[in-house]
């Protein structure tokens, strides 16, 4: 995440700081403004798309906006599968797969991508606390770096080409918004564990609260009412062991990672959320798309 996060940071900090005020005086109207603006300023902050400039930024808003992180994933799976299903009517499902990964790094410019990759190397190459750290903050990427980006792209395209039509979309949406609710659970369970000093983005550096957190899970249930209303047929395809093994292999990927930047760096960083997020996002295709013989 570390280039993506400078440049991202950069365009955030510049902006002038608002008068505090408090959200437990503000009106309902008010209140869907302000969670509005934060959500803009999560999409501008994980992806590239344009948005509408702030007035008067306050740069606690974008440690804010995390609570909205899995709504930006929404979209952005929601767009992926856009282009999958496009794919699928031009090419074969192998060339869908590729059009629509590549189409999300894109979309994204590689932000969760960077974050795996220098969590690799660092993780990988480093045997002190601050050695990993130097590395992470290297714009270099090595071995480590490069076997990892390309397994977990290889991964993700392969599962979502060995998908029928309908069940990738679905997988699509559903991994994108459920990967990145489980990233931002990190910021609840781990304190920081970058050089707070040094951070790109102060205000990511603070905890989420459980309470945030689950305001932010809420957007998963969104998307899941989304593709039951849309695609019926897919989630009748997948049955509940494929769900089920969705579920624990995302959780078991969240809690590996968790497990590990807690005894590496002793909490979490932003290449280190971006790992999780993809780490995650893979479980789900693989949960999704695995066939269970003994069913």
């Amino acid at each position: 995440m570390s280039k993506p996060l400078k440049q991202e940071s950069k365009k955030l900090s510049n902006q002038p700081e608002p008068s505090q005020q408090s959200l437990s005086k503000l009106s309902v109207g008010q209140f869907i403004k302000h969670e509005w603006l934060l959500l803009l300023v999560a999409t501008q902050f994980l992806t590239r798309l344009p948005v509408p400039s702030f007035k008067n930024y306050n740069p606690q808003w974008l440690h804010e906006s995390s609570r909205h992180f899995p709504a930006v994933g929404l979209l952005v799976g929601l767009l992926c599968a856009g282009v999958f299903w496009l794919g699928s009517i031009l090419f074969t499902p192998l060339v869908a797969a590729v059009l629509s990964t590549a189409f999300g790094i894109k979309l994204t410019g590689a932000f969760h991508e960077d974050g795996l990759a220098d969590s690799c190397d660092g993780l990988g190459g480093g045997l002190t606390r601050e050695r990993t750290l130097t590395i992470m903050k290297d714009s270099r990427l090595g071995t480590y770096g490069v076997l990892g980006l390309v397994s977990a792209l290889l991964l993700k395209i392969s599962l979502l080409a060995s998908m029928s039509l309908s069940v990738a979309i679905v997988a699509l949406i559903i991994g994108h918004t459920a990967s990145r609710l489980l990233c931002i659970s990190l910021l609840a369970l781990l304190p920081y564990g970058g050089e707070i000093e040094h951070a790109k983005a102060k205000p990511m550096a603070q905890q989420l609260t459980a309470l945030k957190g689950l305001f932010s899970s809420g957007w998963l249930l969104v998307a899941g009412v989304l593709v039951v209303l849309i695609f019926p047929n897919a989630i009748q395809q997948i049955g509940i062991a494929q769900w089920l093994l969705a579920l624990v292999l995302a959780l078991v990927a969240t809690e590996y990672m968790r497990r590990l930047l807690r005894r590496r760096l002793d909490g979490y960083t932003g290449d280190g959320l971006g790992a999780t997020q993809q780490l995650s996002e893979v479980a789900i295709y693989a949960g999704l798309a695995a066939a269970i013989p003994f069913l």
